[in-house]
């Protein structure tokens, strides 16, 4: 378990992440990844089943830089607002790893999306599996593996779940 300080800041990992990607603040998204940390969503069938087939699989804080940049500069698509429902956070387990203390935790997630000129929609669904290092500029994702519920997903992902 995790004192009450340490949980605050967990909750509060969460709800910043949430606002940044809503706020498409595409320059900090990185910030909140250790440098060899990974991001990857993967559909819950592939999860469940064991298979490593990911949607997107970013296996560095500077492959999610140069996602950053894809999005920003190389990406031409229908632009979109996106606004997470983020649940409150269950940790899993803390363990002493070679970065430190590691949180094990998952909260589920829903994320609605709108287009400029349409109505607001699910977008995706599921839940974070996420391991988070304390360090000294704050908590870091070591990994976030977004688990998506549906396999069908409306057109691409082009901003970060």
């Amino acid at each position: 378990m995790i004192d009450a300080q340490s949980y605050f800041g967990l909750v509060e990992l969460y709800a910043r992440y949430a606002q940044v990607v809503d706020s498409s603040d595409w320059d900090k998204w990185p910030d909140f990844f250790l440098a060899e940390g990974t991001y990857r969503l993967q559909p819950r069938e592939n999860h469940d089943a064991g298979l490593p087939l990911c949607l997107l699989a970013l296996e560095s804080r500077a492959m999610i830089e140069d996602r950053v940049f894809g999005v920003r500069e190389t990406m031409y698509h229908d632009p979109y607002y996106q606004r997470h429902v983020v649940g409150t956070p269950r940790v899993i387990e803390v363990t002493s790893g070679a970065d430190g203390e590691e949180i094990r935790s998952e909260a589920n997630y829903i994320v609605f999306r709108t287009k400029r000129d349409g109505m607001t929609e699910v977008f995706n669904a599921g839940c974070y599996r996420d391991v988070i290092v304390k360090t000294p500029e704050g908590l870091k994702f070591k990994s976030r593996l977004c688990v998506y519920d549906s396999e069908l997903i409306p057109n691409s992902v082009i901003y970060p779940i």
